[in-house]
């Protein structure tokens, strides 16, 4: 039987790109929060997609924005453990499972980029705003929330195809 241990470190390899993650949405939120004053808008694509500085106090799709500020420390903690959790699933993690890896890597960068945003700055800078025709608007969001939101979506493929196969989700 082939060992499909990735040995003592898990997948911690792919840390990584967690890091790349962080990076990039840092250096994204500070030119931004730079460049733009709040809510000013550049359109790139008429009616569909402009970039915006919004400050999100609360969680995803402003959850909680409008309490006294507890929320801040308690979406932090929430992103502290989650974090813990996802470096501990990465070092578990056997050879074959590079899927899974890159997905919780993502999520893990998106998550430090949005906890260092909450610890640093008491909210989230978001920039960009998908919308139609100034009719409908999405939540403005940023690159760690992208980087969590594909993450997700792999893990959710992941999921469905280790039921598909027959294997078990987890060692």
């Amino acid at each position: 039987m082939p060992n499909t241990r990735a040995g003592r470190f898990g997948r911690l390899g792919w840390l990584w790109l967690s890091v790349l993650v962080l990076v990039i949405d840092q250096v994204s939120k500070l030119h931004f929060a730079s460049s733009l004053s709040l809510y000013q808008q550049i359109v790139i694509i008429p009616d569909y997609f402009s970039w915006t500085l919004a400050y999100n106090t609360g969680a995803a799709f402003s959850f909680l924005a409008e309490s006294s500020g507890w929320q801040r420390w308690l979406f932090a903690l929430i992103a502290v453990v989650v974090s813990a959790v996802l470096v501990v699933w990465l070092k578990r993690l056997g050879r074959n499972e590079t899927w899974l890896a890159i997905a919780l890597a993502l999520v893990l960068g998106g998550a430090l980029g949005n906890l260092y945003d909450r610890i640093a700055l008491g909210h989230v800078i978001d920039f960009v705003l998908v919308h139609w025709q100034n009719r409908w608007y999405f939540p403005a969001f940023n690159f760690a929330d992208s980087a969590i939101s594909v993450g997700a979506v792999m893990l959710a493929l992941d999921m469905f195809k280790s039921k598909k196969s027959g294997e078990p989700v987890h060692d």
